[in-house]
């Protein structure tokens, strides 16, 4: 089977190909696929931003599209950046942007609990979907840990690695990351269905 990944990150193209290629499944990007559109995500959660994406790849390409939305939620901020993750500090703000926003507002809060969380939505047609979701916990640093992820990895300090995500391999990370969880969990989905 061939799927679109409908994204433009070509790091989640790979892990997706990475977990779901043993079971036969061919992915390939969305840019592969000729495929040139960027999807407003007007969702309220993850989930529904994911399949906005899978299922506006699918209707363009007629092909099985699948499509993740992931953020940061933060405990104390009632789960925010959450869904606007990407956008917490403007449209076009950087990561160091986001990271100092998100520190000023954590500032004088000692509860600096927070998960990451990944969800994956997968269209094969019209009236077959799929979803799996899938976290990641620890809390948020006082300052920046390392120069390595993206996003708010410098820091996230994760529980399951005793580190923070900018100091970990990418290796490590992908071992524990949400993406990785809700991909696995929905290559347990289709290995009963497909």
């Amino acid at each position: 089977m061939k799927i679109i990944a409908a994204t433009g990150n070509a790091g989640k193209v790979r892990e997706i190909k990475a977990i779901l290629g043993d079971l036969g499944i061919e992915v390939i990007s969305q840019k592969e696929a000729g495929i040139d559109i960027d999807v407003e995500e007007t969702g309220t959660t993850f989930l529904e931003n994911a399949f906005l994406k899978a299922r506006a790849v699918y209707e363009i390409s007629g092909l099985p599209a699948i499509a993740d939305d992931s953020g940061l939620c933060v405990d104390a901020l009632n789960g925010a950046p959450g869904v606007y993750s990407a956008r917490y500090a403007g449209e076009n703000a950087t990561d160091a942007d986001r990271i100092a926003k998100l520190l000023s507002e954590l500032e004088n809060i000692e509860n600096r609990s927070a998960h990451f969380t990944s969800a994956v939505a997968f269209v094969i047609s019209d009236t077959e979907e799929y979803s799996a979701e899938g976290h990641v916990f620890g809390h948020i640093l006082r300052e920046t840990n390392g120069e390595g992820g993206f996003g708010y990895d410098p820091i996230f300090y994760s529980d399951d690695l005793k580190k923070s995500f900018g100091t970990a391999t990418a290796e490590e990370k992908n071992t524990v990351s949400h993406r990785y969880r809700a991909l696995m969990g929905l290559k347990d989905i289709l290995k009963e269905k497909l």
